[in-house]
């Protein structure tokens, strides 16, 4: 951590709540120079002059509140939509693409304002700090990097309510509801207190974006998503930019109890961790899209895509978005995309997402060659001779394994 003497000005990424509220205050007392609190507005949906009043309180300098919805959805979000890449096969990561995004602003701000560092709300045993921290080193190395929870007097989310009551700093955190929300346009995730038992069920009250699938309507929704070149454009043809694809999708999808996880997780730093997550728009999107590349994607591109999700998805969640590997990987799979445009047909109904019919002006399917009907385009006296060349060294090894045995009985006789 970096000396008080050392330092001139601080951004902090402040979001209000619990850990960067205290912690604006903190940091003041601590360091006793210029702060600026620095507010990203990644779809969170919150009141942020409310936020921008309660940080000057607090003790900012200055407050600066970015909008980051549109570059998030782009060049977040969907990237990692046309790659598939799931954590674990499952998390579809709207805190793991938030926070370089964040990040990336951050040191933005901090240039414009001459600070010299930068701090983040992220405790020590999380994945925050890395995607923040490695995110600082990639883009601004000169900074230097302010990391409280790694090194102040509290202990946990307990010592900092108390802390907040003691200095008159508003909060929404109690001791009886102390689970962690994160939220933004794509996601709300929960984690930490009442969840820490992996056994028990989240309470149905903590959800914001969905409906539980039991108390989703009756009938089924089918909607039919547009894709130019592997980026949505228009939901049950009407055309919309990313964020307001995503607001719409969230909103269809979650009345109809789409894109709930509940999920234990491996943190980079080594341990466990159980999150439930509510993702409905970008659940629609990943399922919409990989249909619509099982139609335009030859087969070699599409396996290798399959090959490389899991990597990508472990760059993203281990905070390496801004690496040299994951900026090649982003440029390989943009490249994959450039006939990825059509139309998906789906169903939305209790929880599920099913895809219904696809179309492509580039479509790879034939159906003269798919039937099962007699057709004139395929020999089918064909497929024996590549199944012959493809079974070689299978046959080759077991005749030779079978010779050896014969040759192992004739000894012992």
């Amino acid at each position: 951590m970096a000396r008080s003497a050392e330092v001139k000005k601080i951004v902090l990424a402040y979001s209000g709540g619990l850990d960067t509220s205290v912690m604006l205050h903190w940091l003041k007392e601590k360091y006793g120079c210029p702060i600026l609190a620095f507010v990203a507005d990644v779809g969170q949906g919150e009141d942020l002059p409310s936020i921008e009043k309660k940080a000057y309180e607090t003790g900012a300098d200055k407050v600066v509140i970015s909008d980051l919805r549109e570059e998030f959805v782009r060049e977040f979000c969907f990237p990692a939509m046309q790659a598939h890449a799931l954590y674990e096969g499952e998390y579809l990561m709207g805190t793991s693409l938030a926070r370089p995004a964040i990040a990336r602003e951050q040191v933005k701000v901090a240039a414009d304002w001459g600070a010299d560092a930068v701090a983040h709300g992220s405790t020590g045993k999380g994945n925050d700090q890395i995607r923040f921290e490695l995110t600082f080193q990639a883009l601004a190395p000169e900074l230097k990097i302010i990391a409280p929870w790694r090194s102040w007097e509290f202990r946990g989310r307990s010592d900092l309510i108390s802390y907040a009551q003691t200095w008159g700093i508003p909060i929404t955190s109690t001791r009886e509801k102390p689970y962690s929300i994160d939220q933004n346009i794509m996601h709300a995730s929960y984690e930490g207190g009442i969840l820490e038992d992996p056994w028990e069920a989240p309470p149905e009250d903590i959800f914001l974006l969905s409906v539980a699938p039991q108390q989703a309507p009756d009938d089924p929704t089918e909607m039919v998503i547009d894709f130019e070149a592997g980026i949505p454009v228009k939901v049950n043809d009407k055309a919309m930019g990313p964020v307001e694809i995503l607001q719409e999708l969230n909103r269809v999808a979650g009345a109809n109890g789409v894109g709930r996880v509940d999920l234990v997780e491996n943190r980079m730093v080594g341990m466990k961790s159980r999150g439930v997550y509510e993702t409905p728009g970008m659940t629609v999107l990943h399922k919409t899209h990989r249909a619509l590349e099982s139609l335009t994607l030859d087969r070699e591109v599409q396996h290798l895509k399959d090959d490389l999700a899991p990597r990508i998805a472990e760059l993203i969640y281990y905070g390496f978005w801004f690496a040299p590997e994951m900026q090649l990987l982003l440029q390989l799979i943009q490249n994959s995309q450039t006939r990825v445009t059509g139309k998906v047909k789906i169903q939305l109904y209790k929880g599920n997402c099913v895809v219904q019919g696809r179309s492509s002006p580039f479509n790879l399917y034939d159906p003269a060659y798919a039937t099962f009907e007699a057709d004139e385009v395929y020999s089918q006296a064909d497929a024996q001779g590549f199944i012959q060349l493809q079974g070689l060294r299978l046959r080759v090894a077991a005749l030779l394994e079978k010779g050896r045995q014969l040759e192992a009985v004739d000894k012992t006789r």
